[in-house]
């Protein structure tokens, strides 16, 4: 599974190589909006008449994409060290398949960490049932639910959260790397 995956990261990495020098963030508005040069991107590498990759720069989902990986300063994963500092590496392993095999099991591993920080709580085993225990179901009756409580407890956390600093995610915000631009890639 993580290996699947990281081939396609390895590919998408590969289709948007310098993506970033074709963002433009403009500010003219109460929130700044980011405008990908898609002529730009497309010129820059010798695709202009390649249809599939046209298509694919067109579609809601790179829209998606522009808007989310767009800012200058968000978190940053593997994505974008692949696209800013592996780019000379994808490049090199193109015609040694051991290589880039060696890559794609390098990323799944990275995958696999990321979703996994805990190894030892990976692999949990989960009991076996005894025998016979679908024929022991117990069904408990449900039970009333005392709606006054229920008011004072949503009271209570509601007043926590009032008087509690705002949450914040434990992601560190960077600013995130360009990569090299868009005509080295040609």
């Amino acid at each position: 599974d993580k290996e699947v995956r990281a081939i396609f990261l390895r590919l998408f990495a590969q289709l948007f190589q310098g993506y970033r020098s074709c963002l433009q963030l403009i500010r003219i508005h109460a929130e700044p909006v980011i405008h990908f040069h898609k002529a730009a991107f497309l010129g820059q590498r010798g695709l202009i008449e390649n249809d599939f990759l046209t298509k694919v720069l067109n579609g809601m989902a790179f829209a998606g994409f522009v808007s989310e990986r767009g800012p200058p300063f968000r978190t940053c994963d593997l994505f974008d060290e692949l696209v800013a500092f592996e780019v000379e590496r994808i490049k090199a392993e193109e015609g040694n398949p051991p290589k880039m095999i060696k890559h794609v099991r390098e990323l799944a591993e990275q995958l696999f960490k990321n979703e996994n920080p805990n190894p030892h709580m990976a692999f949990q085993k989960v009991p076996r049932p005894t025998e016979g225990s679908h024929l022991r179901v117990h069904i408990l009756p449900f039970p009333r639910i005392n709606e006054g409580r229920v008011q004072e407890l949503l009271q209570e956390g509601l007043a926590r959260s009032q008087g509690a600093p705002p949450a914040t995610r434990g992601d560190k915000k960077c600013v995130v790397p360009a990569g090299p631009p868009v005509g080295t890639f040609i």
